[in-house]
């Protein structure tokens, strides 16, 4: 029997556990939005944008890609199945096998990252605080702190984190932390100065654009592992896109200010020192406690991706991927892996394309009667083709950009060759 928050993957939770509003599934996406990764893309863009040019392009890429990130979480919603499981309705039984294994390998991958991550900024600030002899300054120590948390997170599941925890305090300590550090800009920079500075012409506005527009859309594999348990479109809707929206512009325009203001140097960690001595530190603490949030989500959506391969509870193998997770952070060197993750996180924004389309236009919104076939050609070919858009654009015309022409083109594909498909079927004895 299902209990509330452990419903199999490819099992439609029913309305009376459909919990979620507005509220909950702002506060999960809005922690969402807030993390130290997105405060270094923005770092990432400040230099070669602007403080105006960066800004500009983080919140175009940022508005377009919560939108589409809502319009994912309602396919969530309209079924009340997994974001992998909802594939099986465009892609096929057996179509939907393939992102379901890239969706585990690059959520172990970002889970392990996310730890790798949060251990490195625990560690600059433990040696900041009790010198680089203190115990408290060793990395071993903090991933397994970070491991352990992220995975009783997971094994959790996301109604009783959302519940118990994000949306009664956990919220009000980050919105704290963010006004915090957003006081603290105004009051050691000199704003005006920052808007007049120009960028130094190193990164296009367009390839500044997709990198922010990637942001959101790098979370639409998972949202429908939350919104299945939302109620009403427009809570789910509202609460998913504009919850993402306003934490990610605000982080990661804090990113591109305090980069500006207060870095100088190409040290690595020279961003997160400038954050350090802002508040005491208090701010940047809050904000890597919540980067937790995000190792959470990349463990237990590989956990829900990985029950549709194996009948097991997503329990359990939150607690083994939790485990792995760790591993990787504590063993592997990720540096090279990052380029394999990159290289599969490109294939997810032409998927939802086809997956947007076949859904709205094609289905519009509802299941489809009787058995799904076991592959359906018309979509995985649209889905290929976005693919091949994207990497043609990202080698040839890197400076265009090339997240949402694939996303774009991919979901044009869809609509001719979902149309064809579906007066084939029509025409078959």
């Amino acid at each position: 029997m299902n209990t509330p928050g452990t419903y199999s993957p490819d099992v439609s939770v029913p309305a009376g556990a459909r919990v979620f509003g507005a509220r909950d599934l702002f506060s999960l996406w809005f922690s969402l939005g807030v993390g130290l990764m997105v405060l270094q893309t923005g770092a990432l863009l400040a230099p070669g944008l602007g403080m105006a040019g960066a800004l500009a392009a983080i919140l175009l890429g940022v508005a377009l890609g919560a939108t589409l990130l809502g319009c994912a979480a309602l396919i969530g919603s309209d079924t009340g199945l997994s974001a992998m499981a909802t594939l099986r309705l465009s892609l096929g039984r057996q179509g939907a096998v393939l992102p379901a294994v890239l969706n585990l390998l690059q959520l172990i991958g970002w889970g392990s990252f996310e730890i790798v991550v949060m251990r490195d900024a625990a560690s600059l600030l433990a040696r900041r605080a009790f010198g680089a002899a203190s115990p408290w300054s060793a990395p071993a120590l903090w991933t397994l702190c970070f491991g352990a948390l992220a995975t009783l997170l997971a094994v959790s599941g996301p109604l009783a984190f959302v519940r118990r925890v994000l949306r009664k305090w956990g919220i009000w300590l980050l919105l704290g932390a963010c006004l915090w550090l957003t006081l603290e800009l105004f009051a050691r920079a000199d704003l005006g100065a920052l808007w007049a500075r120009r960028g130094d012409g190193s990164l296009p506005f367009a390839l500044g654009f997709d990198i922010a527009i990637a942001m959101p859309l790098s979370w639409l594999p998972l949202v429908a592992d939350y919104s299945r348990f939302g109620k009403g479109t427009r809570g789910v809707f509202g609460g998913t896109a504009l919850g993402f929206f306003l934490g990610t512009l605000w982080l990661m325009g804090l990113g591109v200010a305090y980069t500006l203001a207060f870095v100088e140097s190409g040290e690595v960690n020279a961003l997160l020192l400038a954050l350090a001595g802002a508040g005491m530190g208090v701010p940047l603490l809050l904000i890597l406690l919540d980067e937790s949030e995000n190792a959470f989500a990349d463990i237990h959506s590989a956990a829900v991706s990985c029950g549709l391969l194996w009948p097991l509870k997503v329990e359990r193998l939150a607690l083994a991927l939790g485990a792995l997770c760790t591993l990787i952070a504590w063993f592997a060197p990720l540096a090279e892996y990052q380029n394999f993750l990159l290289l599969i996180g490109s294939v997810f924004a032409p998927l939802f394309g086809v997956a947007l389309v076949e859904h709205f236009l094609q289905r519009r919104r509802h299941l489809a009667p009787g058995a799904h076939p076991a592959w359906r050609w018309d979509a995985l070919l649209a889905w290929f083709g976005g693919v091949a858009v994207y990497h043609l654009l990202a080698q040839a015309y890197p400076e265009l950009g090339a997240t949402l022409p694939a996303l774009v083109v991919a979901g044009l594909l869809q609509g001719i060759l979902g149309a064809l498909w579906r007066r084939a079927s029509l025409q078959r004895p």
